[in-house]
C-alpha cells in the first residue's frame, strides 16, 4: 500500500509502469488512469487481457519488444549495455522503465539512443547492480534488500560464468524476520561462499538482524562455507583479499 501511493498521484497525463508478473503490483492498476505493463512473457495472463488495452512490454527472444495497439517496436538487448550482451536481462527489467515513450511523443531514436549509452555505474545508478572487472573476477554491487529483488539478483547473474560465486551480504533491520531468513535462504542456494556482516545502519532495529539471516542459510543447498563478520567494510575487504581471476562476487 505504500508503494501504492506513487501510482495514486501519477497525473492523468503520465504512466504507471507496472510488473504484470507480480500480483500485488498488478492491483495498484485501479488507483491510475493511464498504465503500461511489462513481464518477461507476453502470454502471462495479465499482458495478455490487456492487449487491447496498456501499453506493453517484454522480452522476445533477443529483443525487448515496446507494443501498443497496432504499434511494435523492438530494441535488441545487445544494444544494451546494462544487459551485459543478454545475459543479466532480470535485474535489467526492475531497472529499466518503459516510459509509454509514443504517448509522451519522444522519438524512438532517442530511446534507442538512451537505452544504447546508459551505464548503470556508481556515479549514475548507485548500488543498482553495478558491475567491475576486479584482479580479473566480476564484482556486483547491488542493495537488493528484500527477496524479490534478491530473486532477480540470483536470476541475472545466472548466465554470468564463474568459477566460484561469493556473496557478501546483511539484513536491514526494518525488514521482517522471515524477509531476512528467506533472502539468506535464496543466496544460500545460489552461491558457493556466504559473508555475513552486521552493519551500523539498522534503520531503528534494537537486536541484531544477523542470526535470523544464519538462520535462512541453515536450509541452503549449494553454500558450503558461511562466515559472519561485524562492520561492513572487514566483510567487503575480507571477500576482495580472496577474489582469484574467475571468481564473481
Amino acid at each position: 500500500m505504500v508503494k501504492r501511493v506513487v501510482v495514486q498521484n501519477v497525473a492523468p497525463s503520465g504512466t504507471a509502469v507496472l510488473n504484470a508478473a507480480d500480483p500485488f503490483v498488478v492491483k495498484m492498476a485501479s488507483a491510475c488512469l493511464v498504465r503500461s505493463l511489462f513481464a518477461s512473457d507476453c502470454h502471462h495472463p495479465v499482458m495478455h487481457a490487456s492487449r487491447q488495452g496498456s501499453a506493453r512490454v517484454y522480452l522476445d527472444g533477443k529483443d525487448i519488444v515496446a507494443a501498443e495497439g497496432n504499434m511494435e517496436q523492438r530494441i535488441a538487448l545487445q544494444d544494451i549495455p546494462l544487459t551485459r550482451n543478454g545475459t543479466s536481462v532480470s535485474r535489467m527489467k526492475t531497472r529499466w522503465r518503459n516510459r509509454r515513450c509514443v504517448g509522451a511523443g519522444i522519438d524512438w531514436k532517442i530511446i534507442r539512443a538512451g537505452v544504447a549509452t546508459f551505464i548503470n555505474d556508481a556515479a549514475t545508478a548507485p548500488g543498482r547492480f553495478n558491475v567491475y572487472d576486479y584482479r580479473g573476477a566480476t564484482l556486483i554491487a547491488d542493495y537488493g534488500h528484500n527477496p524479490d529483488a534478491i530473486l532477480a539478483l540470483v536470476s541475472a547473474i545466472d548466465n554470468m560464468p564463474a568459477k566460484r560465486r561469493i556473496v557478501v551480504i546483511s539484513g536491514a533491520g526494518d525488514r521482517r524476520d522471515v524477509d531476512i531468513s528467506q533472502q539468506t535462504e535464496i543466496l544460500g542456494n545460489a552461491f558457493d561462499e556466504v559473508i555475513l556482516y552486521q552493519d551500523q545502519c539498522q534503520r531503528g532495529a534494537r537486536t541484531a538482524k544477523c542470526w535470523l539471516a544464519a538462520k535462512g542459510l541453515a536450509k541452503a543447498t549449494r553454500a558450503t562455507a558461511v562466515e559472519e563478520i561485524r562492520g561492513e567494510f572487514p566483510a567487503i575487504d575480507l571477500a576482495l583479499s580472496r577474489l582469484q581471476a574467475g571468481d564473481l562476487c
